[in-house]
C-alpha cells in the first residue's frame, strides 16, 4: 500500500510544480488541515439527569443531547440563570472578569435568541422553563501567539490574493454542558457540548479567553436552537438560517426584545466585529450588563 504523504509534503509537491498563486492558496489549505484544538466532552454532574442523553455526535461540535419536543410545546415563558464555572474550569481563568466575559457572552446569546420563541422573564420570578449552564471546561487562548496570528493573518491580506488562516497554535476551547427543566422540576432539555477553536472559523483576540468568548455564542445557538424546534438538529453543525430582525438588533448592540436579557450586557456590535478582526481583546468592547429587577 502507498504511504499517504504528509501537509508537509502536499505542500512541498504544490510549490514545486505550481505558480505563487497556487502556493498562496495551498498554505491556507494544509494549515486549515490540521489548525485545530480538540476538547473532549466533559460531564460536571450538574444536570439533574444524564441518563437521557444519547450518543456523542457532530463534526465541529462535540455534543450529547436529549429534548422533549411535547413538553416544550406548552413552554411560553423562559428564564435563564447566569452560567457558572465549575471548580476545575474557574481554576484554569483566574480573572473574575476574563470568566464573567465567557458567561455573559454565553447568556446573552441565549437570551436574545430563546426570545425568537419565548418570553424571557429575569431570573428568579416564575417561568415555565428555566435555563442552567455550566462551563465544564475552557483551554485558555495563548496572548503571545493570537497576538502573532493576528499580525500574519491582517498583513497577509494586504500582500496575498487570499490571506493567511490564523496560525494553528495556542488556540483555545470550551465545554459546557446545560439543562432546561419545567417548573415541577423535570429535564425537558439538556446538553453536554464541546468545541475547540480552529484557524479557519475563530478570530485570534489577544485575551485568554479570546476563544471562549466565541464559542459561547457557538454553544448558546445550538441549545437554543434545540430548545425552540422542540428537535435535535441533524446534518452539518452550520445553521444557515437568515436570523430574525430581533436577533440583528440585538447583534448590532440595540435593545432586546426583553428587558431580561438586558442583565446580560448588550452585544458590541459592529465594534466588537471590526475589533475581532484586528485582535483586540473582548473586554476593550464588551458592554456591562444593567442589574436585574427581580421584584
Amino acid at each position: 500500500m502507498r504511504s499517504i504523504p504528509s501537509n508537509k509534503s502536499l505542500l512541498r509537491l504544490v510549490a514545486a510544480k505550481s505558480s505563487p498563486l497556487c502556493l498562496c492558496l495551498a498554505l491556507p489549505l494544509a494549515m486549515a488541515i490540521s489548525g485545530c484544538t480538540s476538547v473532549p466532552l466533559k460531564e460536571g454532574g450538574t444536570l439533574t439527569s444524564y441518563s437521557n442523553l444519547g450518543a456523542p455526535k457532530g463534526k465541529f461540535s462535540k455534543k450529547r443531547l436529549y429534548v422533549d419536543g411535547q413538553g416544550l410545546a406548552a413552554v411560553k415563558t423562559a428564564s435563564i440563570v447566569p452560567t457558572t464555572f465549575s471548580f476545575s474550569a474557574a481554576s484554569r481563568i483566574k480573572s473574575q472578569a476574563d470568566r464573567s466575559l465567557v458567561s455573559n457572552a454565553l447568556d446573552r446569546a441565549l437570551c436574545v435568541a430563546l426570545s425568537d420563541r419565548y418570553q424571557m422573564v429575569p431570573a428568579g420570578q416564575p417561568a415555565d422553563l428555566t435555563v442552567r449552564s455550566v462551563v465544564t471546561d475552557i483551554v485558555p487562548t495563548n496572548k503571545t501567539m493570537a497576538g502573532v496570528a493576528t499580525v500574519v493573518t491582517v498583513g497577509s491580506s494586504f500582500a496575498l490574493p487570499v490571506s493567511v488562516p490564523r496560525l494553528p497554535y495556542g488556540l483555545g476551547g470550551l465545554a459546557v454542558e446545560a439543562e432546561a427543566a419545567d417548573n415541577s422540576g423535570t429535564q425537558r432539555a439538556a446538553m453536554v457540548w464541546a468545541r475547540g477553536a480552529n484557524s479557519i472559523q475563530n478570530s485570534p483576540r489577544v485575551s485568554e479567553v479570546g476563544d471562549a468568548y466565541g464559542l459561547a455564542t457557538k454553544f448558546a445557538g445550538d441549545f437554543s436552537k434545540m430548545l425552540i424546534t422542540g428537535k435535535e438538529p441533524k446534518g452539518l453543525d452550520l445553521d444557515l438560517s437568515l436570523p430574525s430582525r430581533q436577533r440583528v438588533q440585538s447583534w448590532l448592540g440595540g435593545k432586546p426584545k426583553y428587558a431580561a436579557c438586558d442583565a446580560f450586557g448588550r452585544s458590541p456590535g459592529l465594534v466588537g466585529a471590526v475589533a475581532s478582526k484586528y485582535g483586540a481583546p473582548p473586554q476593550w468592547t464588551e458592554k456591562k450588563p444593567k442589574p436585574s429587577v427581580t421584584h
